[in-house]
């Protein structure tokens, strides 16, 4: 199978198990050898099903030639974040302590990709518990781009085996920004959903008020086949939300006229790379081509949103690991082991504070979507990141407090977002960018993130896998 084929959007090879061109069997094939002869490099699996992922194309195969086609996910070979249930497959979310771990059930995403005919191809690396860093025991996977760069964080695995033609779309989540960060690095479209639009049932927990599961892939309308079969209200989490599953793909059939876009030009501009603001305005520049009203705004200080993003974390992250922390303290890496400990250590008075600021930053959030249907962001304030500046974070308060500019202050919020290519670095990293709709209006996210990426070609760049080796 060519690269060109590898690299094709999920949506596109869809078209083409329906049509019976290829199959699902072929395809499956295909990216198993993929990833046996890439992936010993790029690190992205952690397992990999091929047994399964073979049994289930065949199926699928069998179906479509039926004529019981279930719809754009079909016979397509997707890939799952390490830290959602897999029936029978050892799921660790990056950790040493669950290495033996096999449930006895699906994760409701995954039973969902099952029903709409997926096929599972493994499951991808993530930081340990899915917070900021990986396991001193585990190998972090690389950035296809360039292996010196940084591939993203929790949801890197995800990024780096689409990114890299290993599979046509993945699951990642977001607690605060780790399907918006690996994206960006890897140049690939991602939605974070709604708190409460897709079911957490089955998800290894970092933080249960800002975990989000969402979809990862080359285009939005992707990233909306991906969403369409993974939302919706489910019994097992009585947190998921009862409104309705809008017709993601119809959503990106639309154009922009009428939308309203809010930027707010200092916000966007403050200590912001030029590289990045040029993508910024690009992209304003397209957006108003394609008939979108640009709104300026002020959108509200997020200084202690930030802030009060680590210690509510914290909080959650150490109810989380109740029944492993600290009884198996010895198998924690230091920066999990330190975020349970500071979430042990808080009191109720401060943790209270925060839940009240929490709840006001949320509302001036909320009624800025009176005004406009979306607003536009940098997803981070600098090019690229490499692996070298990545490893003096810990020692830069300042520089974490930037990367989560335009990141966390949405998982406090719950608010949808969608990550866009929209540009490159000097060196042919890519950059991305961020639109923020209204509570439970991911279809005008992809409406207009299909829109950008029909008069643009940004999200159709791929890495050549030539320079993936550090120097």
């Amino acid at each position: 199978m060519t690269d060109a084929l590898h690299y094709l959007e999920l949506t596109a090879l869809a078209a083409r198990l329906e049509a019976r061109e290829i199959s699902a069997l072929e395809v499956t094939r295909a990216q198993l050898d993929r990833i046996d002869a890439i992936d010993r490099d790029l690190g992205s699996y952690v397992h990999v099903m091929a047994e399964t992922a073979v049994t289930e194309a065949k199926a699928a195969d069998a179906e479509i030639a039926q004529g019981r086609y279930r719809g754009p996910l079909h016979g397509v070979p997707i890939a799952l974040k390490d830290l959602l249930w897999t029936k029978g497959i050892p799921t660790a979310a990056g950790t040493t302590l669950h290495r033996d771990f096999r449930p006895d059930e699906d994760a409701t995403v995954v039973r969902r990709l099952k029903d709409a005919g997926a096929v599972i191809l493994g499951k991808v690396q993530l930081t340990e518990g899915a917070y900021a860093d990986h396991h001193p025991r585990v190998k972090p996977p690389k950035n296809p781009w360039n292996a010196s760069y940084w591939p993203g964080i929790s949801s890197s695995g995800s990024a780096v085996a689409t990114a890299a033609g290993l599979c046509y779309g993945s699951l990642g989540s977001d607690t605060g920004g780790s399907i918006r960060w690996p994206c960006a690095a890897n140049g690939l479209t991602g939605l974070k959903p709604s708190w409460g639009r897709v079911s957490r049932h089955g998800a290894f927990e970092l933080a249960a008020t800002l975990d989000h599961i969402g979809p990862i892939g080359r285009s939005a309308a992707d990233a909306g086949a991906l969403l369409g079969a993974i939302a919706g209200q489910d019994p097992n989490d009585p947190t998921s939300l009862f409104d309705p599953v809008p017709d993601y793909l119809a959503a990106a059939a639309r154009d922009m006229r009428g939308l309203r876009i809010g930027v707010d030009a200092a916000w966007n501009s403050d200590d912001v790379d030029i590289t990045t603001q040029h993508v910024l305005a690009d992209a304003i520049d397209a957006f108003r081509t394609l008939g979108a009203d640009i709104v300026d705004v002020r959108f509200p200080d997020v200084v202690q949103a930030i802030a009060d993003w680590t210690p509510n974390c914290a909080v959650e992250a150490a109810v989380a690991h109740e029944a492993t922390y600290p009884a198996h303290r010895d198998e924690y890496g230091p920066i999990l082991a330190s975020v349970i400990e500071a979430g042990r250590a808080l009191s109720a008075l401060d943790y209270q504070k925060i839940l009240l600021r929490r709840l006001a930053f949320r509302g001036r959030v909320t009624a800025l979507f009176e005004t406009i249907d979306l607003l536009l962001t940098p997803v981070q304030p600098f090019p690229p990141l490499t692996l070298a500046m990545i490893q003096t974070l810990g020692e830069q308060p300042d520089l974490i407090a930037k990367l989560q500019r335009y990141t966390c202050p949405f998982d406090m919020t719950g608010h949808p977002t969608i990550t866009l290519p929209g540009g490159a670095s000097a060196d042919g990293l890519p950059i991305a960018f961020q639109l923020v709709a209204a509570r439970l209006d991911e279809a005008t996210l992809v409406r207009a993130g299909a829109a950008f990426q029909r008069a643009t070609s940004w999200h159709r760049r791929r890495p050549s896998l030539i320079s993936r080796r550090p120097q």
